[in-house]
C-alpha cells in the first residue's frame, strides 16, 4: 500500500469540521492511544454503473453504534449526520471508489484507566485503496499460516465489537505470518478451533457446501461475510454459518477463502505447507467472488445495499 502522501487526499472530517489532512491530529496523551479505547469501521465505496456508492453503509453504522455500547462511548453524532459528512467527504476528494474509515475514541483529558469525563472524538477519513492482500491474490489466492497467537474470547472482551485495541492481536498474527514467508494468518480461538483471519472472516468449501465459523467461535460478525452468505444461498448453495471448524479440517478442505471489507473475497491456496484443493482459486470461490464484484459494480437485485454519493 502506498503512503498517504501518494494518495492525493487532502481532507479528513474530525469532531464536526473538515480539516486539512495534516491538521487532523490528536494529543499524545489521548486515552485511546494508551489503552486502545476506540471503535472503528472499514467501509468501501465502489464506482458502480449508477455512480459512486457506499456499500452497506447502514450495516456498518449499525455495527459502529453497537460497538460503542460496551465501552460507553458517546458518538455524539446521529447516523444522518455521519452519513452526510461521509458523502460530502467523498465529494470533496472526488473519489470514485474509496476505503472509508470512521473512528470514535476516548480523547484527551486524564490518563487514568477509567475514561470518566474523557471526551469522545470522532473522525472519518477516506482514500483510494486497491486489493488489500495484493492484486494477484484475488486471482491466484494467498499462502497463509495458522498463527501461534490465539483469538481472544468473548468472555474476556466483546468480540462482536470492532475495537481498536483488540487489533494488536491481529497485528501479532499477521506479522508472524509475514516473517515466516506467508501473506496472511489464520487465528484459532481458545478452544483451538478456527476463528478467522487477522482482518477477515473465513469460509471452507467441502462437497459443494459452504461452512463458516459461527459467532460463538470468537469471530467478528463480518458484513462481507453476511453478503457472501446471502449471495451463496441465492445461487442454491447450502451454507452452514454457525459451525465449529477444527484446524485439521483446513488441510482437507476443497477450497478456502477470506471475506472482509478490505479483503473482499480472497482465495486461500495454501495453509502452512499444505496445498488447498489444486493449489489455485476453486470453482465455488470463483463463482462467489465473481458474484460479489458483479454486485458492487452493477448493483443488480440489491440496490438497498448502496448509498449513492
Amino acid at each position: 500500500m502506498p503512503g498517504f502522501a501518494d494518495m492525493d487526499v487532502e481532507t479528513i472530517w474530525q469532531n464536526g469540521e473538515f480539516k486539512d489532512w495534516d491538521d487532523a491530529t490528536t494529543h499524545v496523551l489521548t486515552h485511546a492511544l494508551h489503552y486502545g479505547s476506540g471503535i472503528f469501521e472499514g467501509v468501501r465505496a465502489y464506482d458502480t454503473d449508477e455512480g459512486t456508492a457506499i456499500f452497506r453503509w447502514d450495516e456498518h453504522l449499525d455495527r459502529l453504534f453497537a460497538s460503542a455500547k460496551p465501552y460507553d462511548l458517546d458518538i455524539g453524532y446521529s447516523r444522518e449526520e455521519l452519513t452526510e459528512v461521509t458523502l460530502e467527504l467523498l465529494r470533496r476528494e472526488d473519489l470514485e471508489s474509496a476505503y472509508i474509515r470512521p473512528i470514535v475514541y476516548y480523547g484527551y483529558h486524564s490518563l487514568g484507566v477509567s475514561p470518566v469525563d474523557v471526551p469522545t472524538e470522532t473522525a472519518i477519513a477516506a482514500w483510494p485503496w486497491g486489493a488489500y492482500l495484493g492484486d494477484e491474490a484475488l486471482e491466484n489466492g494467498v499462502k497463509v499460516m495458522v498463527s501461534s497467537w490465539r483469538k481472544h474470547a468473548s468472555s474476556q472482551v466483546p468480540t462482536n465489537a470492532k475495537t481498536t485495541g483488540l487489533y494488536v492481536n491481529s497485528m501479532l498474527a499477521g506479522e508472524e505470518a509475514r516473517r515466516n514467508g506467508f501473506v496472511e494468518a489464520i487465528v484459532l480461538n481458545k478452544e483451538g478451533n478456527v476463528a478467522e483471519g487477522p482482518g477477515e472472516n473465513l469460509f471452507l468449501v467441502r462437497d459443494g457446501e459452504l461452512f463458516t465459523p459461527g459467532l460463538s467461535e470468537s469471530i467478528l460478525d463480518g458484513i462481507t461475510r453476511d453478503t457472501v452468505i446471502k449471495l451463496a444461498r441465492e445461487r442454491g448453495y447450502t451454507v452452514h454459518d454457525n459451525v465449529a471448524i477444527s484446524r485439521g479440517e483446513l488441510n482437507t478442505a476443497d477450497e478456502l477463502f477470506f471475506t472482509g471489507s478490505a479483503a473482499e473475497v480472497t482465495p486461500i491456496r495454501q495453509v502452512d505447507n499444505v496445498e488447498i484443493g489444486n493449489g489455485s482459486r476453486g470453482p465455488v470461490t470463483e463463482e462467489l467472488q465473481s458474484a460479489f464484484f458483479d454486485l458492487v459494480e452493477h448493483r443488480g437485485d440489491h440496490d438497498e445495499w448502496f448509498t449513492d454519493v
